[in-house]
C-alpha cells in the first residue's frame, strides 16, 4: 500500500490542529506536551536517517517507537515515568490515526500494543507541622517580596493546590468575604473551589489592599507587575527554606519543592481523620487511585513508629481444646 511522504505530516497537522485542539478541546499545556513528544521522536528519526530523508509512514510502528523509548532512557536519561509519558502522546497519536485511517488500523494497534514501563513507586515526602511553620514565617515581612511569599506559600499550604494553579490566580479567582474561597483551574480545565481559612483571606485581602490590585490583576506578580513564574516560585520557597533551615535543621536534609508542599497538605489532612475520598477532591484528582499514595505513606509511617515501640514480655498461652467435644459445646 503505497503511501506519499507527507501523509504522516498532514495526518500529524490534523491531529493536533482538529483533534487535539477542535474535537476534544484540551488545553494549551497538553497541546505543548504532546508537541515536545514529537519534536524529540521527529529529531530522534532525522538523526538516525539524515535531515534530508522523507519519513515513510510505513516506519511509524512498534519497533521505530521502541527505539525512540529506549533512546530516551538511554541517551537522554529519562526516568521511566517521563518515558511513558512520551509513550503516552505517541499512543494518543495512534489512536487519532486508527480512527481516521482504517486501513492503517493493524500498523497502530503495532504501537497501541507497547506497554507502559512499570518502576518503583517513590514515597510521598512531606512535611512535619513545625517545618511548615518555619517556612511560612521565613520570609521577612518589611519587604514587598517577603510578604507576597508570606501569603503564597501560606495560600498554597492552605489549598494544596499546584503550583502552576497559584501563580496563575487573579483576584476575581478570590471571595474573601462571608465565606472565603479561592477557585483553582486544573488540568484538563477542571475547576474547583477550595475553602481558606480566615487568617489566609485576611492575609489576601490586604495584600489586594496593599497594592490596589483589580479584579483582572494576578495576585501574586513579580515586580514588573507580570504573573509570577512557576521557575520564580521555586526559586522563592527554596530561599524560604534555606532561611528557615538555619532555625531548624531538619529542613537542611529535606529537598522542599511546591509539590512537597501539595503533598504535605494531603497528608496533614489524612492524618486529621479526614478521607482519603475528600482529599482527591481537594487536590483534583480524577480518580482516588492517585490519592492512595498518601495513605499508603501514612501506614508506611504507623508501622515505622510501631516498630520502635518494645512489644511486652508477657508469656503467650496457647489454646489447647479439650478432648471431650459434647463437653466443649455445652459450655459454648
Amino acid at each position: 500500500m503505497a503511501v506519499d511522504p507527507g501523509h504522516f505530516r498532514r495526518l500529524l497537522q490534523s491531529f493536533f490542529c482538529q483533534h487535539l485542539t477542535v474535537e476534544r478541546n484540551v488545553s494549551d499545556k497538553t497541546v505543548a506536551s504532546y508537541r515536545d513528544v514529537f519534536r524529540l521522536f521527529t529529531r530522534f528519526w532525522k538523526g538516525r536517517n539524515g535531515s534530508g530523508a522523507d519519513f515513510a509512514f510505513s516506519d511509524f510502528a512498534a519497533p521505530l517507537i521502541i527505539d525512540f523509548l529506549h533512546h530516551l532512557e538511554a541517551e537522554r536519561h529519562n526516568s521511566p515515568s517521563t518515558r511513558n509519558h512520551r509513550l503516552a502522546g505517541i499512543r494518543s497519536f495512534a489512536e487519532y490515526v486508527a480512527m481516521a485511517e482504517p486501513r492503517f488500523a493493524g500498523q497502530m494497534q503495532s504501537i497501541l500494543s507497547i506497554p507502559p514501563k512499570r518502576h518503583d513507586t517513590k514515597m510521598v515526602p512531606f512535611l512535619d507541622r513545625e517545618e511548615v511553620e518555619a517556612i511560612l514565617d521565613a520570609p521577612p515581612d518589611s519587604t514587598w517580596s517577603g510578604r507576597r511569599d508570606r501569603i503564597l506559600f501560606r495560600a498554597l499550604y492552605n489549598s494544596g493546590a499546584r503550583i502552576t494553579e497559584m501563580v496563575s490566580l487573579r483576584v476575581h479567582d478570590l471571595e474573601l468575604k462571608r465565606q472565603p474561597s479561592v477557585k483553582l483551574h486544573g488540568k484538563g480545565r477542571k475547576e474547583r473551589v477550595i475553602p481558606l481559612w480566615k487568617n489566609t483571606a485576611s492575609a489576601l485581602r490586604a495584600w489586594i489592599k496593599e497594592n490596589r490590585l483589580n479584579a483582572d490583576d494576578p495576585v501574586f506578580a513579580n515586580t514588573d507587575g507580570v504573573a509570577l513564574s512557576r521557575s520564580g516560585a521555586e526559586k522563592r520557597l527554596s530561599l524560604a527554606v534555606r532561611t528557615a533551615a538555619t532555625s531548624l535543621p531538619s529542613l537542611k536534609r529535606k529537598r522542599v519543592s511546591p509539590h512537597v508542599v501539595r503533598h504535605t497538605t494531603a497528608m496533614h489532612m489524612l492524618q486529621s481523620g479526614v478521607d482519603i475520598t475528600l482529599i482527591a477532591l481537594w487536590l483534583g484528582h480524577a480518580s482516588t487511585n492517585t490519592t492512595h499514595g498518601y495513605l499508603e505513606a501514612d501506614l508506611a509511617m504507623k508501622e515505622k513508629t510501631l516498630a520502635s515501640v518494645r512489644a511486652p514480655k508477657n508469656r503467650t498461652v496457647r489454646f489447647r481444646p479439650s478432648n471431650d467435644l459434647l463437653s466443649f459445646l455445652d459450655a459454648l
